[in-house]
């Protein structure tokens, strides 16, 4: 588990992975990075009160990083990642243990079941799921059939593969998941989905969060693009167009107001249009409270707008941000 800031979900988290029915012996790795928040103290009393837990000190308190220095201590073959705002469902890890040898593939995952518990969660919840927002993935989709895939949410990898591979690549500070198991891809190694297999996700519970998170990811994405250019599918060029479509229309509306030009009054069709859509997508949102409804429409655009800014920003190479 790559730990930093998790003090409202940590103890949640372990508590899953301990009542599993896994047959077999846990080993659970706490890697942890410097926290600003009370996680260190949690995930060092969780360790002192059950001998399966051991926790790694993380310096960098980058993800990649906690994830190389948890399987450099893993005793197992087999490889559970999980993340502290992640929980897993019954039978996650039998079942996943079964799939690997079903398939032999190097690395199974199924559905990352976002579940919020506050209005605004729940509506961030709703659009990880929705097609409108991040559904395009098949790891999203409790509906999408199980069989080779791309990628898929954490994963539980054969530790041989894992190491053959070379571990998780520690400059991808985000986006690491995909480039890893792009690189079992190449190695001719399957990369197997399943909808059997469930992790509960805790999404961002404010607005602020959310951009953050958001934000990044482009940017992260961009540098997979830049790393990998023939990965630039129309899913992940859709957010940065749609920044550049809004924009330029807005400012061209904008002009043809001042100026009374009719054609540059056009450019009011782009951010009109996706507004149109957001709301068709709200409309036809199932499920949702009222109060949930309420804020889908700015979690979708703050979704796709910083996503679409920090791809069109991309990364800082001089400080890796």
């Amino acid at each position: 588990m790559p730990i930093l800031n998790e003090e409202r979900h940590l103890a949640a988290a372990v508590r899953r992975i301990l009542a599993q029915d896994y047959p077999g012996d846990l080993q659970v790795i706490l890697s942890v990075g410097p926290c600003t928040d009370r996680t260190e103290q949690i995930a060092t009393d969780l360790a002192s009160a059950d001998h399966r837990l051991q926790v790694v000190e993380n310096p960098t308190g980058k993800t990649p990083s906690a994830l190389n220095l948890g399987i450099a201590a893993a005793k197992y073959e087999i490889v559970v990642r999980v993340d502290g705002h992640g929980e897993l469902t019954d039978g996650y890890i039998k079942r996943a243990v079964e799939l690997l040898d079903e398939t032999g593939a190097a690395n199974v995952g199924g559905v990352m079941d976002a579940q919020g518990n506050s209005a605004f969660e729940e509506a961030v919840a709703y659009a990880y799921t929705s097609r409108l927002g991040l559904g395009g993935s098949k790891f999203h989709l409790e509906e999408s059939p199980a069989g080779p895939a791309e990628t898929v949410y954490l994963g539980v990898f054969r530790k041989q593969a894992l190491q053959e591979a070379g571990g998780y690549d520690e400059t991808m500070f985000r986006a690491q998941d995909w480039e890893l198991n792009h690189r079992l891809l190449q190695r001719g190694e399957l990369i197997w989905f399943s909808p059997e297999l469930k992790v509960t996700y805790r999404p961002r519970s404010t607005f602020k969060a959310l951009a953050s998170q958001f934000f990044l990811t482009g940017k992260w994405r961009r540098e997979v693009v830049r790393r990998y250019p023939e990965t630039a599918g129309l899913r992940y060029l859709a957010p940065p167009v749609t920044v550049v479509g809004v924009g330029v229309g807005t400012a061209g509306g904008l002009l043809g107001l001042l100026a009374d030009k009719l054609i540059l009054k056009i450019g009011w069709l782009a951010p009109v249009g996706y507004a149109l859509l957001i709301m068709a997508g709200t409309a036809t949102a199932k499920g949702l409270s009222p109060q949930a409804r309420a804020r889908l429409p700015l979690v979708l655009i703050v979704m796709h707008l910083c996503w679409g800014a920090g791809f069109l920003v991309g990364l800082d190479h001089r400080n890796r941000r």
